[in-house]
């Protein structure tokens, strides 16, 4: 039996959906949608990424046998379902990486820790705070500051040779520190090198604190591809003896997306076990 499945993961920054078809065990995707919040209505965004996945791959809406949402996407008018999200990104990071066994979820306003087992259930779980200076809102913010495109964050923050780290875990007394490094002229690469460490080492604390002490752990969210934070990462886990490896997929951003697309297949499954519904064409 075929199943088609969406998931739309509506987080701070960004909506991401994606549409997958399913055959047993083997399952591709359809369509994909990655698109900035920018100060525009979230649910209207949902819709407008739902729509232009429906129109790639030529199938009407009643052809979706569940729509599931994740993250704020509990209030989409036209969803089937809906997960929560550190379920949705740990099944995403096995779909993606199935030697993951822990999952850091580094999104616009917060980090998340999750330990998981091989299926994807969730063990523990911790989060920073949501003022905190470790999340992608604020180093978008430093690098606006800075004259810096998002994209070349984590080059240069590898070039950094002496960097200085930020000591407050508040985003905006962060902010402050790092006006002070440019006026005494720390370089950019250096401050973006210390912002990483600072973050990285907040990060790795997490995961110490869930206990995530084998296979690998699995950067999802928006920061994911950050390479000068993936870095920093594992250097912050190299010495607190955190005997892991942090990895990432180009596919990352849409963990959260895809998790909740497979979830929904699932229950579309059980629920027709169930008799609660009835087989669709």
């Amino acid at each position: 039996m075929t199943t088609i499945s969406a998931g739309i993961d509506v987080g701070t920054g960004a909506i991401k959906a994606v549409v997958f078809e399913s055959r047993g065990e083997d399952t591709q995707w359809l369509a994909r949608r990655n698109f900035k919040i920018r100060q525009r209505d979230p649910l209207k965004l949902a819709r407008t990424a739902f729509d232009e996945m429906l129109d790639e791959t030529d199938l009407s809406e009643d052809q979706v046998h569940y729509v599931a949402t994740t993250g704020g996407g509990e209030n989409v008018p036209f969803a089937t379902g809906h997960f929560y999200s550190m379920t949705s990104h740990a099944r995403g990071a096995i779909y993606l990486e199935s030697e993951a066994r822990s999952v850091l979820d580094i999104g616009a306003l917060h980090g998340r820790a999750v330990k998981i087992d091989g299926r994807g259930k969730v063990l523990a779980y911790r989060m920073t705070s949501q003022c905190a200076s470790g999340s992608g809102q604020f180093l978008e913010n430093i690098a606006r500051y800075l004259g810096i495109a998002q994209s070349e964050i984590g080059s240069l923050s590898l070039q950094g040779d002496d960097p200085e780290t930020v000591s407050s875990i508040c985003a905006v007394l962060a902010e402050t520190d790092v006006i002070n490094m440019v006026s005494r002229g720390i370089t950019a690469p250096n401050i973006l090198r210390g912002i990483h460490l600072s973050m990285a080492g907040r990060l790795a604390k997490l995961l110490r604190v869930v206990k995530a002490d084998d296979g690998i752990v699995f950067l999802s969210g928006g920061l994911a591809l950050d390479e000068g934070l993936r870095g920093a990462l594992n250097d912050s886990m190299t010495k607190m003896k955190l005997k892991i490896d942090a990895k990432s997929h180009p596919d990352s951003a849409f963990s959260g997306a895809i998790g909740a697309a497979v979830w929904g297949a699932y229950r579309y499954h059980k629920l027709l076990e169930q008799g609660v519904l009835e087989k669709a064409s």
